[in-house]
């Protein structure tokens, strides 16, 4: 069994959309994602817009499947306050398939995080280092609260803890760049693997290393070899986001400092950067690790989608991807 099913689903439906022109590659990317996956969706951050913007009511499904009463007792356990229902609640993922289950055991649930561009670069992560992988528990620490976790269990009917809060979920990431130049404008469905070529603790560890090294360089300062692999050794325990991230009280300080990862993407990792020129302009992609899973979609999707296409790239950093790519001739 396919174990993120629900994105190849999610890109087959998008496709096709775009080839009835019901969206094009210009369109909003909540729009798309909410026109080809809103069924199958255990969380959306921006609930408010989807409903206002787009008519898609996040909640309507599990309020005709319980009724007012049963749907209101839920969220009381769940601590879903209702003014929270259709809220945009500033927190990671932008959306969250829904989770199946598969002989006891966890698939699909795969995260989905926009990205969006005016220029030719991916846009910033802000808020979370670009993973292949996350748990629900991931989730949590990433945002420093449960709603997220709270949410996708309610619309999943699971409980959250247990197999259901730590079994790993893929992460994909929705990148537009160039996206109001239609000529240019390029669209990829993106699994985490094109962007995490180094472990995340390993990077954080590394980026606490060459500051201290920087520092050393700058000030001219020695520090013995023996001291220097103990100094390595205790910041490679620094990996918590959520701890690097709190705000800091400071005896005497009247200000509370916080620092804040942000990420941005190195040219090599960035799929739609002339190191990958298979990626053409006025294109929509899947892009995936190659592993013996991956290559299996081959007949499925040229069959399911007339006009794609499928061939390989070799990352600059993180070896080969698949790509699946579509020309969509939409209106804009």
């Amino acid at each position: 069994m396919l174990e993120f099913l629900d994105v190849v689903e999610f890109f087959v439906q998008a496709a096709k959309n775009f080839q009835k022109g019901v969206l094009n590659l210009c369109s909003p990317l909540e729009e798309i994602v909410l026109k080809s996956a809103g069924s199958n969706l255990a969380y959306i951050d921006n609930r408010r817009d989807a409903l206002k913007k787009y008519g898609f009511d996040f909640w309507e499904e599990l309020k005709n499947e319980l009724g007012e009463q049963e749907f209101d007792r839920l969220l009381r356990c769940s601590d879903i306050a209702k003014r929270l229902l259709y809220s945009k609640s500033e927190q990671f993922p932008d959306f969250m398939f829904k989770a199946r289950e598969i002989r006891g055991r966890f698939i699909c649930g795969s995260l989905l995080e926009l990205k969006d561009s005016e220029s030719g670069s991916v846009a910033s992560f802000n808020s979370t280092i670009p993973t292949r992988f996350k748990n629900l528990e991931d989730v949590d620490v990433a945002n420093g609260k449960t709603l997220v976790s709270r949410i996708a269990s309610l619309i999943d009917r699971k409980q959250p803890e247990g197999e259901y809060y730590k079994f790993e979920r893929r992460c994909f990431y929705l990148v537009r760049t160039h996206r109001c130049k239609p000529n240019r404008v390029k669209v990829s469905v993106v699994e985490g693997s094109f962007f995490e070529t180094v472990p995340k603790d390993h990077l954080i560890h590394q980026v606490f290393l060459q500051i201290l090294r920087n520092h050393m360089r700058k000030r001219q300062l020695t520090i013995p070899p023996d001291i220097l692999r103990q100094v390595d050794e205790v910041l490679s325990h620094i990996t918590d986001q959520t701890i690097i991230a709190s705000s800091r009280i400071i005896e005497g300080a009247s200000i509370r400092p916080r620092l804040r990862i942000m990420a941005e993407v190195h040219s090599e990792g960035n799929p739609h950067s002339p190191h990958y020129p298979q990626i053409v302009e006025s294109t929509f992609n899947l892009i995936l690790k190659s592993t013996p899973e991956t290559l299996l979609l081959e007949e499925r999707l040229l069959r399911e989608v007339p006009g794609l296409k499928m061939f390989t790239i070799q990352h600059k950093r993180n070896g080969e991807h698949i790509v699946f790519q579509l020309r969509p001739h939409s209106r804009y």
